[in-house]
């Protein structure tokens, strides 16, 4: 951390004895960054103000909710039409949690796209995927609190899952229900982890940031950084380019707040919780429906199934493939053997890449439809890309992929040198 003399006198007082402004000035103000950084990179600041803003808007929230199945609905709608300026805090975190999501899935694309989660960044990525569970974790658990039938119902198969673990499987259940069916104990500790987590991911967010600062970032060409010339300090030059991006953002996210406010819901969530009703067509929110698809392409009838088929059910096969399908993203550093980090140099990754991009696409599309007909072989076929992709393409690409030349230097092509000035630089 740079020493730095402060004009202002308190300031100076406070900084000889905690030096929190000389902190904030040498990672907020003097950090080197590449020079090359594109807009691709604001999402990951988009992502912590949307965290910063669910966290505001949730504690407000939780000022005038009530965890109780008997008024849980009732207390949505009086935060709506009663309390001041109540619809404003609920259409914003209710949108939120999906433009969160938005955010950290254009996020993580990217980082697959550039090769960020190659070395040295190992811990930043896995720390990524690591804040990805803990939001659907909190998502989930947040989509119950309003108690209405898609709450009910969704909580309801969703927990029932644990039921296929071997053995506890059924005590797992009772333990996460708190009872023996979906009831008030459910959703009052629902609630309970629902306000905590956030603050967890909170802490992830910095650990994630640090490891951030320690490696610096990635860029565009995913070369490493040869000296000063190679980067410009974070503000003005980002801080002002971030502050474009969420000025962009949030004409983007406030137009469904004020004129869509309920386009992302389920309109079966606005008729309150009826255990002796269930809905035609139970679905999850639309940031899970991917895994949802997964999840559900395991029947018995699944040739991935087959070999598995006398270990376990189908059931428990969906389960770990639904997990199994976000902890492969830990074991990508080790899995992608290529020496070259960005898609602009690397001619087949990139193809695959979006192929798997349209593929993750399609799982989301089947898994909002009904588990029947032509959706099933669509989302096995789907489902069996997704891991053939991490588990086959990614390491033989590695091995037989021929890789462009990359440039000397990251001042190289943003100062368009001749082409003569470039050769192939180890990406590591």
């Amino acid at each position: 951390m740079a020493a730095k003399t402060w004009n202002n006198p308190v300031v100076a007082w406070v900084d000889e004895r905690l030096p929190i402004f000389s902190m904030m000035n040498s990672e907020l103000v003097d950090y080197p960054t590449p020079k090359n950084l594109n807009y691709w990179w604001n999402f990951g600041s988009l992502a912590g103000i949307v965290l910063i803003l669910m966290i505001a808007t949730g504690v407000f929230l939780a000022m005038h909710y009530t965890a109780h199945v008997d008024y849980a609905f009732a207390s949505i709608e009086r935060i709506n039409r009663d309390v001041n300026y109540g619809w404003l805090m609920r259409n914003l975190h209710m949108n939120g949690a999906s433009m969160f999501f938005i955010v950290v899935y254009i996020h993580m694309f990217r980082g697959l796209y550039y090769g960020s989660y190659k070395a040295p960044r190992e811990v930043l990525w896995m720390l990524g995927v690591v804040i990805l569970l803990a939001m659907m974790a909190t998502a989930f658990m947040g989509y119950v609190l309003p108690w209405g039938q898609m709450s009910f119902w969704g909580a309801t198969v969703i927990t029932n899952l644990f039921s296929a673990v071997p053995i506890v499987g059924e005590d797992l259940v009772v333990w996460l229900w708190g009872g023996f069916s979906v009831d008030n104990a459910t959703l009052t500790r629902f609630f309970a982890l629902h306000y905590l987590l956030p603050f967890l991911i909170f802490g992830l967010v910095f650990l994630h940031l640090w490891a951030l600062h320690v490696k610096k970032s990635n860029n565009p060409l995913g070369i490493d950084i040869q000296g000063p010339q190679d980067t410009i300090p974070f503000t003005p030059y980002y801080t002002a380019k971030d502050a474009f991006g969420l000025g962009a953002f949030f004409i983007f996210f406030l137009f469904f707040v004020f004129f869509y406010p309920d386009l992302f819901g389920h309109p079966d969530n606005y008729i309150e919780a009826n255990p002796l009703q269930t809905p035609p067509h139970i679905v999850p929110e639309w940031y899970f429906l991917p895994f949802y698809a997964i999840l559900r392409a395991f029947t018995p009838d699944y040739i991935l199934f087959w070999p598995i088929s006398w270990l376990m059910s189908a059931k428990l096969a969906g389960v770990i493939a639904m997990f199994a399908s976000v902890l492969i993203l830990l074991f990508l550093p080790w899995l992608d053997r290529s020496p070259v980090r960005s898609a602009r140099f690397r001619p087949l990754y990139k193809q695959f890449f979006w192929i798997f991009v349209a593929t993750c696409i399609l799982l989301g599309y089947v898994g909002g439809k009904p588990a029947e007909g032509i959706y099933i072989p669509i989302g096995q076929a789907a489902t069996a890309y997704y891991f053939a992709h991490f588990l086959v393409i990614l390491p033989l690409l590695g091995y037989f992929e021929k890789p462009k030349p990359l440039p000397a230097s990251i001042s190289a092509p943003v100062t368009k040198s001749p082409v003569g000035e470039t050769q192939s630089a180890p990406a590591e």
